[in-house]
């Protein structure tokens, strides 16, 4: 491993900072969610305002408690502890994703398929920036929806947000 500004290089492939504590954090987690039979649904590591947040998105079957959260908060915060690796100082909040989750890993894809989802995209295609539709398919490189009587193929390079749709 070798450091060079804010990009460290493991076997080869550049990572941000970010990217390495989210990674890292996520090794810690895997025992204690495999352990209690949970879902990561992601890790983040951001800077809001002046304060840095490391965030453990968690799911199970049934729904995640309050008693989940606390346990795997206090859990974590222990090995984080042990491990240091964050030299700034950040607040740790563990939650679940909620309704509105966004879709990122494979598998958040593979269970939204014949779904309603939500798409942001950074730039406007056809002069709208948002859209919502039947998730028909998906690949590495773009997602397919139906929209009324149309079927779309958007490029997830586009995509700033794709989430579950959920009306109230």
């Amino acid at each position: 491993m070798w450091v060079s500004g804010s990009l460290i290089a493991v076997e080869g492939e550049a990572m941000t900072k970010k990217e390495e504590y989210e990674k890292r954090t996520e090794a810690l987690l895997m025992p204690i969610i495999e352990r209690n039979h949970f879902e990561l649904v992601d890790v983040e590591y951001v800077r809001e305002g002046s304060n840095w947040f490391l965030r453990a998105y968690i799911d199970k079957e049934g729904g995640f408690t309050v008693d989940d959260c606390e346990m795997v908060s206090r859990e974590l915060s222990d090995l984080l502890d042990e491990e240091d690796f964050i030299p700034d100082s950040y607040i740790l909040e563990i939650s679940s994703p909620g309704l509105g989750r966004p879709l990122k890993k494979e598998k958040d894809y593979q269970r939204s398929i014949g779904k309603d989802v939500e798409i942001h995209l950074y730039q406007p295609l056809n002069k709208q920036r948002e859209f919502t539709g039947e998730l028909l398919a998906y690949d590495h490189d773009s997602v397919t929806i139906r929209t009324g009587e149309t079927e779309m193929k958007i490029l997830r390079s586009q995509i700033s947000l794709i989430r579950l749709a959920f009306d109230f």
